[in-house]
């Protein structure tokens, strides 16, 4: 079992910065893969950005040079920067963990850009 608990998100305008949070717990040392997958509104969940344990780092070719995953392994806790927001960006943000067996996946929070 892991649990993910997302923090962050709100509404901002475009052009501007936020940071989502995850903090991961329970069996981590299975987790294959760390992500974030975004919903908008009347389109399927994607990928925004995943991490795996090997050091391999994947973008959706929409956020590639303006979204920057990383960890912080002491806090296990997985971070979602994001920078020049634009309103296309606005959809709701899901923490991912891949195991070999299972996904696990934390509560989504909201992003809003808008003007």
């Amino acid at each position: 079992q892991v649990r993910l608990v997302v923090s962050g998100g709100g509404l901002v305008q475009p052009g501007w910065s936020l940071r989502l949070s995850c903090s991961v717990s329970g069996n981590i040392r299975n987790i294959n893969s760390l992500g974030w997958y975004r919903r908008a509104p009347g389109k399927q969940r994607e990928l925004v950005a995943r991490t795996t344990f090997g050091g391999n780092v994947d973008y959706a070719g929409s956020v590639k040079g303006r979204f920057t995953i990383f960890r912080n392994n002491a806090k296990n806790t997985l971070y979602l920067q994001m920078n020049n927001l634009k309103p296309e960006d606005t959809a709701v943000y899901y923490c991912n963990a891949e195991l070999p067996r299972d996904d696990y996946w934390g509560q989504g929070t909201q992003v809003t850009v808008s003007a």
